[in-house]
């Protein structure tokens, strides 16, 4: 055999990794955690209530035999026709069964706006509602709801209609406004923001190469779209983080979150390793102690808590899901998995205490290195968003935690280690007002998606930036 064809030989088996296809790559794992604003209280329409007293005047007509597309069932005559004593609320409506179920009256609501109607509940949601002559709502017996919002002036009373396609008319459903300022919907369908999360019908989008899993709290299981907040109707930091890193990479994501409101990192969230120390005549608890702290020379009585165990819980949730991954993820069975990073929001309750805003900056450099330990990842890149309550007019001991949030970034030159691994994104420039958001709530940063959509972004191009450094 000749040298040059050994050579051919051995630079071809150089390469051969450069052709292995991204089917066959493990998935790439990321690990969001932090307190409630990571929970996630970005609101994603006004929030929806049972409906009720909106509707007036209702009654219901039953038709002989089951739903037919093809009649007009305004032209025919009823079986029967009934006027109902209740419509909404919480207890199914009187219909008196049999045939095609078809409800009319009108509805009234108080405020001008852009409203969502969600009719029925189970069974019941199959079914085509109209409200001033436009189709609101349509589910197909086999098919998804396809929801339409409609502008209705406050006071003006306006004809609905819901035709049941089934055996299953209980009268009760959910209305939502969903033109308030700073929610998703608003941003996304009236002020053109987001548009990669809504698809040409203008329904959200759930892509297929993110899959979001929530531990603790957030615990929604699906591929990653709206509603993987604290509920439903909520987002945090992960939708924009997730898009950001589903389009870089080749590879499947997953994003699993572990998260818990109004927890410290100086006491909930303490690492493993953690030491006692002594600050104004008390000694604070290290890693596992009990109480928070308590007078030097006075021997501590615990309290059914300790420094560190929303740590503990947080990430014993995340390692079960790790450790079981062909069972939580049968769709990515046999692939494996990497540690590709891991994602901090967090601060709001440390900024409670100048002990612990002080101590802030230690404990984040000891939450990295012990973080990157317990998942066995020494090199994984590590993203961290500050606080951004009051925007740049923060002062205090919130200032003193975002400060010590930003000294930690590895371009800082603070932590030679961390240089091209870790980085923090400034977020004091996206906080929005109460005026302009769904909620006067500044912990939550007035439950303003938009806030938590360029939290979320900024995370995610931080994150890549690693990436593309490493």
């Amino acid at each position: 055999m000749s040298m040059s064809y050994k050579l051919t030989v051995f630079a071809a088996l150089l390469m051969l990794p450069c052709f292995v296809k991204a089917s066959d790559k493990p998935v790439q794992v990321y690990i969001l955690s932090g307190q409630s604003n990571m929970v996630g209280i970005g609101q994603v329409t006004g929030g929806g209530s049972r409906w009720g007293d909106q509707f007036i005047e209702p009654e219901v007509s039953v038709y002989s035999g089951g739903y037919d597309s093809k009649l007009d069932y305004d032209s025919l005559k009823p079986l029967t026709t009934l006027k109902l004593e209740s419509f909404g609320g919480v207890k199914p409506s009187p219909y008196p069964g049999g045939g095609t179920h078809v409800t009319r009256g009108f509805v009234q609501v108080k405020e001008t706006g852009v409203y969502e109607f969600r009719p029925g509940y189970g069974g019941s949601t199959v079914n085509i509602m109209e409200v001033d002559g436009m189709e609101v709502h349509r589910k197909e017996p086999e098919g998804d709801s396809k929801f339409t919002p409609i502008k209705l002036t406050g006071g003006k009373k306006v004809p609905f209609k819901i035709t049941y396609l089934n055996s299953q008319p209980n009268g009760l459903g959910w209305i939502a406004r969903v033109d308030i300022p700073g929610t998703l919907s608003t941003l996304v369908r009236s002020d053109g923001r987001f548009p990669y999360l809504i698809d040409a019908d203008g329904s959200w989008i759930s892509r297929d190469d993110v899959w979001y899993k929530g531990v603790v709290t957030a615990g929604a299981n699906k591929w990653l779209s709206v509603g993987c907040g604290a509920s439903a109707n909520s987002i945090g930091p992960e939708l924009g983080f997730g898009h950001k890193l589903g389009d870089f990479h080749d590879e499947p994501v997953l994003i699993l979150k572990a998260s818990q409101g109004n927890r410290s990192l100086a006491w909930d969230f303490l690492p493993p390793g953690s030491k006692r120390y002594e600050e104004d005549g008390f000694v604070y608890a290290g890693y596992k102690d009990s109480p928070a702290r308590w007078e030097i020379g006075v021997t501590p009585e615990p309290i059914n808590w300790y420094a560190g165990k929303q740590y503990d819980d947080c990430f014993e949730a995340a390692h079960e899901v790790l450790d079981n991954f062909d069972k939580h993820f049968p769709h990515w069975e046999g692939r494996g998995f990497e540690i590709a990073g891991f994602v901090w929001w967090q601060g709001h309750k440390d900024q409670g205490s100048p002990v612990h805003a002080a101590r802030y900056e230690q404990n984040l450099v000891h939450l990295i290195k012990t973080l990157r330990n317990e998942f066995k990842a020494p090199k994984a890149p590590f993203t961290i968003a500050t606080i951004g309550f009051d925007g740049f007019e923060m002062e205090g001991n919130a200032l003193t935690v975002a400060k010590a949030q930003l000294a930690v970034s590895g371009e800082n030159g603070n932590y030679p280690e961390f240089k091209g691994n870790v980085r923090t994104v400034e977020t004091r420039g996206f906080w929005r007002e109460a005026s302009i958001s769904p909620r006067n709530q500044g912990f939550h940063y007035n439950q303003n998606a938009e806030t938590y959509m360029l939290v979320g972004e900024a995370l995610g191009d931080a994150m890549i930036k690693l990436h593309r450094e490493d």
